[in-house]
Parts: C-alpha cells; sequence; structure tokens
C-alpha cells in the first residue's frame, strides 16, 4: 500500500509528534537566535540522555532538560547527573508548567514549540579542561554522524 504525503508539507516541516520533543524544538529554535547550536537526545556517557545539549558561540554549554508536565518532572531521578556535563544546566517547560516545582540553582526556558525564551539565568559552574575536551568531541561526533545519516541514509557503515 502505498502513502502520498501531502504536499503542502515537506517532512521537515512536520511538527515531532510528543509534547517533550516539540518541547526541544522550540528551545533549539531559541538557542539558535542566541548563537548556540543544539544537539537533541545526546548520551554524555552510558546511563544518561540529555534532551538538549547546546554550544555557545564562546564554546560554553548548556544543557535543557524539557518537560512537558508534572509527572514528567517528579519521574526525573537522573538530572542531578547532568550537571557534571555542561557550564549551565536549564529546565524548559511551557507556560503552563508549575515553575515553583523546579530546584531553585538552575536555569528555566519557557518554550513551546516554535520558540524558547531564557526567563531565569542559570549559574556558570565551568567544566573542568578534560571534561570539556570530551564533551565537545561527544558534541561533535554526534552532530557529525547525524548529519551524514541525513545525507546518506542507506549506508549503514
Amino acid at each position: 500500500m502505498l502513502f502520498m504525503m501531502d504536499q503542502t508539507l515537506s517532512p521537515l516541516e512536520l511538527l515531532p509528534p510528543q509534547p517533550g520533543q516539540r518541547l526541544q524544538r522550540g528551545v533549539c529554535r531559541g538557542l539558535r537566535a542566541l548563537d548556540f547550536v543544539c544537539v537533541e537526545e545526546l548520551i554524555p556517557c552510558p546511563g544518561l540522555r540529555v534532551d538538549v545539549m547546546a554550544l555557545g558561540p564562546r564554546g560554553e554549554i548548556w544543557v535543557v532538560e524539557c518537560k512537558s508536565g508534572r509527572a514528567d518532572f517528579q519521574s526525573d531521578r537522573k538530572w542531578q547527573g547532568y550537571l557534571d556535563w555542561c557550564d549551565r544546566f536549564f529546565w524548559a517547560v511551557d507556560a503552563d508548567f508549575p515553575v515553583e516545582l523546579l530546584p531553585e540553582g538552575t536555569g528555566l526556558i519557557l518554550a513551546d514549540a516554535y520558540d524558547a525564551e531564557v526567563a531565569r539565568m542559570a549559574p556558570e559552574v565551568p567544566l573542568s579542561g578534560a571534561r570539556r575536551k570530551v564533551v565537545l568531541r561527544t558534541f561533535a561526533r554526534a552532530a557529525a554522524g547525524r548529519l551524514q545519516m541525513l545525507r546518506d541514509p542507506g549506508f549503514s557503515g
């Protein structure tokens, strides 16, 4: 059975299906406006997967955890492990999220599927040089690998 896509939308214009993925898209758009580049669903080490890792124009590294609601936030037990992999840590939530639940000493980004705004800057805790090197290498390899898969999706290496 053949499936014909609506010709008015390209596959890249379709919105992600899950609320957290919609927030990721808005966060990446908002951070791009601040001259950051982003990789979604990045694994900095075994057992951790950050929603968005962003690399700034001066080499700063931000991690953003997207939370679609109270239950999503309350079930997250790994977020403190992300602090060792970034210079600043942020939560990204929509306008209806009860922000009083979010821990003090973390950043806040208000987002939707189309844009985002930093509402509270996270404190800066600079990575060590050795850790920064590992993070940058992981970021670069993930970004390059994904670009290569888009360019040549049939090649498995």
